[in-house]
């Protein structure tokens, strides 16, 4: 007698799936967890405030550079590297973790994970200790112990003077807050010669001196998402044009510095004629936005963020001129 034979689909009840096909319901649910967990990882990495950490390293591997005076090794740029930024990393967590009330009063950090509740305070304080842990540890181990001391000290600044006793209680909260932005070049100088010395000095004063004209314009721009949350920065408390000039004080401070680093640490005319320019650029930009605050038109603007953005161009011709002068033939 002949038996039939069925084809797969003639013995599969119709609506069924074959054993081990993953149902429609199940592909659907795997996306969701996927898609929560990317969601959750992104959030993490948005507390370490990746653009501040990007600038911060653009000024840690010129500084290398010129220590080497030449190109330092690979691994060490990289363990440098990832050592300031997990350092950053961890300090801007527990910054979002204390600010969490200030930030959900600002439009511009209302949206950050700790002011939405996508990551609580408790998970944000433990991931902003271990990152700093491990930042510490792997300085230590892979770089050196002055590196790792410094990082500390960044970390210190930053958490406990910037954001827990200067922020809220002074205008100049982001002056000395601002050091702790200025300890990669210490950083990344110690990275390669294992000690400080006058040369990494000046170009952490460029950085002190270059923080309040590149933060004060943001400042000015944001003022009422400031006041509404309490917070005293220096264009809440006081007038446009008292904000203008002391921006032009302390830009024309830091050209001084930028040019001191030619004797102390040899810099070719090069790199004294690129200085120079851009100081002049960037002051030219100060100058003009005092004017206008000194002399307010309708309808024409202070222009603060095109003097935001033009102080981070500043900083990273500066620093790329850093890099390039120990290779030039003069």
């Amino acid at each position: 007698m002949r038996t039939s034979q069925l084809s797969p689909s003639a013995a599969t009840p119709s609506g069924d799936r074959p054993s081990g096909a993953p149902a429609a319901g199940d592909r659907r649910t795997g996306r969701e967890r996927l898609r929560r967990i990317r969601s959750r990882l992104g959030a993490y990495v948005a507390l370490t405030k990746p653009r501040i950490i990007e600038l911060l390293l653009v000024t840690t591997v010129p500084t290398m550079i010129l220590a080497q005076r030449g190109l330092p090794p690979f691994g060490l740029v990289l363990a440098t590297l990832v050592g300031g930024a997990a350092s950053a990393g961890a300090a801007n967590t527990l910054n979002c973790v204390i600010d969490r009330d200030i930030d959900q009063l600002m439009n511009r950090t209302r949206k950050r994970p700790m002011a939405t509740g996508e990551i609580s305070p408790r998970a944000g304080l433990i991931f902003g200790l271990v990152l700093g842990a491990i930042s510490l540890l792997w300085f230590a181990l892979l770089v050196n112990v002055v590196a790792a001391a410094l990082s500390l000290a960044a970390i210190l600044l930053y958490v406990v003077g910037y954001t827990m006793l200067l922020k809220r209680r002074t205008p100049q909260n982001i002056v000395w807050g601002g050091i702790a932005g200025c300890m990669p070049v210490l950083i990344g100088w110690s990275a390669v010669t294992g000690s400080l010395a006058w040369a990494p000095v000046a170009l952490f004063l460029v950085i002190f001196f270059w923080t309040p004209p590149h933060y004060w314009p943001l400042s000015m721009k944001f003022r009422r998402d400031y006041e509404a949350a309490g917070v005293p920065m220096l264009p809440v408390v006081a007038g446009p044009v008292r904000v203008a000039w002391e921006m032009v004080a302390y830009t024309v401070a830091m050209i001084a510095a930028s040019l001191a680093l030619v004797p102390l640490a040899g810099m070719t005319w090069a790199y004294a004629v690129i200085a120079s320019l851009l100081g002049l650029w960037f002051g030219a930009g100060t100058l003009a936005l005092l004017r206008r605050a000194r002399h307010p038109r309708p309808g024409v603007r202070l222009g603060e963020m095109r003097l935001f953005h033009h102080s981070i161009t500043y900083l990273s011709l500066l620093f790329l001129a850093v890099a390039i002068d120990p290779f030039l033939p003069l």
